[in-house]
């Protein structure tokens, strides 16, 4: 076959694929812009509205572990208990809140297309971290004060976790937790639909917390609970518990969704890179 032929066949395959000249498909671009959009959108907000959206997905995320305790208290399943915690992710979605690490892939996305600046990515993952855990903190605080007769199964679920050692076993249950949470973001952004973002939602919230899977924000408001409920572990062992979640969290997010789904994507980050400011910050026409 000849260099001319083969470039025919090729502009033929791209056609069947989709109506643009992009060396990947045309759904996957489309998708990719919308990562990138959204990414930027997060990044350019201001510091004090970064803290509150992550205050309020803290609270809100705490809807879905009361219905995990609920359902847990009442029927001892926890398969059944984790499909109940994915309404605190159904929670999120619609009211458009965020944790922490949701705010892998699209802010990411938008770091690598020069639409932000990794200062901004940084003051993003530190603020909603943090904020996530306070709105986490309070909700579980009053959910304590509330329903006085979950005290005993809400120590002995965050027990599990607290006293959980680092080993190759919970690194390789943090870095799926956090992969899966990720790979979430990704799901939403590829369809329009709000019933499947929701099946989704519900879908990721199941494997969470039925396994369960580690998680630094979703599994912190159960030792929050339990400590504030009376538990002989304190915030010293949430903390020794924590960093090594937090830090697997990362690592499955971003290495193995993340930068996999940049890669795949490499010639269009390519051509927004070509097409921002030298300065991520610089206002954009």
């Amino acid at each position: 076959m000849s260099r001319r032929q083969h470039k025919a066949e090729q502009r033929k395959r791209r056609a069947e694929l989709g109506d643009n000249d992009a060396p990947v498909e045309e759904e996957l671009e489309k998708t990719f812009d919308a990562t990138v959009e959204e990414g930027a959108q997060r990044l350019e907000r201001t510091f004090p509205t970064m803290l509150i959206t992550g205050f309020f997905g803290g609270l809100e995320v705490g809807l879905g572990v009361m219905a995990y305790l609920l359902v847990l208290h009442e029927t001892g399943n926890h398969l059944l208990a984790g499909l109940a915690f994915g309404i605190g992710f159904i929670a999120l979605l619609l009211a458009h809140s965020e944790l922490f690490t949701e705010n892998f892939l699209m802010p990411i996305a938008a770091v690598a297309a020069r639409e932000a600046s990794l200062k901004r990515l940084l003051m993003l993952w530190g603020g909603t971290l943090v904020a996530n855990l306070a709105g986490g903190w309070l909700f579980m605080g009053l959910l304590v004060l509330a329903v006085p007769a979950w005290h005993t199964l809400l120590i002995d679920t965050a027990r599990e976790f607290v006293e959980a050692p680092l080993s190759f076993e919970t690194a390789a249950l943090a870095i799926l937790g956090g992969s899966t949470i990720t790979l979430l973001t990704r799901m939403h952004q590829g369809t329009e639909s709000t019933t499947a973002k929701i099946i989704a939602s519900v879908a990721a919230a199941f494997l969470l917390a039925g396994i369960p899977l580690f998680h630094s924000i979703l599994d912190s408001l159960l030792i929050f609970g339990a400590i504030q409920a009376g538990a002989d572990f304190g915030y010293l062992e949430w903390l020794n518990w924590f960093w090594y979640t937090l830090l697997f969290n990362i690592v499955g997010g971003v290495v193995l969704v993340t930068v996999l789904r940049l890669l795949r994507t490499k010639e269009l980050v390519k051509e927004r890179r070509e097409q921002s400011p030298a300065d991520p910050d610089a206002p954009r026409d």
